[in-house]
């Protein structure tokens, strides 16, 4: 009897060393998640300060591509005012391919090519974008760590506990995979 007793309180402090120690790995990895998201945000503000800039630059020597320097802006403003990841990142899709054409147009246009600020923001930015890359990189290998946690038995039975919920990956739209296409 006393063989038993002594079991069941060991399998019961076992249960709630796993249950303990897979919450704090679940913890962990969500924090990494937000931590990454942190740090795209922070590239994403950057990104999103050039804009203005590179298209007031562009609007100087260019007359009849205000249609795209407007979507740029439209795009630009959908991604400062996302209220959610998920919206954020479709935004940021959508700004990437807008600032695509943009920059394909600024080809067009040699005096534009030769000005030393617009070459500046250029640079700036394309710094800005390889960064933005990077980070999702790692954004999305923590995303992908975290959710392999939350499906993977046993441990979804303590997430599901917990009520720990996935988060998405940052993905690239289709759009944002074409090439620009500019036509004069």
């Amino acid at each position: 009897m006393k063989y038993i007793i002594l079991g069941i309180v060991v399998l019961v402090v076992l249960v709630i060393f796993y249950i303990t120690s897979t919450y704090n790995v679940l913890v962990t990895l969500r924090n990494k998640v937000k931590d990454q998201w942190a740090q795209i945000d922070v590239l994403l503000k950057r990104r999103a300060d050039l804009i203005p800039n590179l298209v007031e630059t562009i609007k100087g020597y260019t007359t009849h591509e205000s249609e795209t320097l407007e979507k740029v802006i439209a795009a630009r403003n959908r991604v400062v005012g996302a209220k959610s990841t998920e919206e954020e990142i479709k935004a940021n899709g959508e700004l990437s391919a807008c600032l695509g054409r943009l920059l394909a147009v600024s080809e067009a246009y040699p005096e534009l090519k030769a000005n030393t600020s617009f070459m500046d923001l250029q640079s700036n930015l394309k710094e800005t974008e390889d960064k933005i890359s990077y980070a999702r990189q790692f954004y999305n290998d923590a995303v992908m760590k975290y959710k392999n946690k939350l499906e993977m038995f046993p441990s979804n039975i303590v997430a599901n506990m917990f009520n720990f919920r996935p988060e998405a990956f940052f993905e690239v739209d289709e759009a944002s995979k074409e090439a620009p296409k500019v036509q004069f």
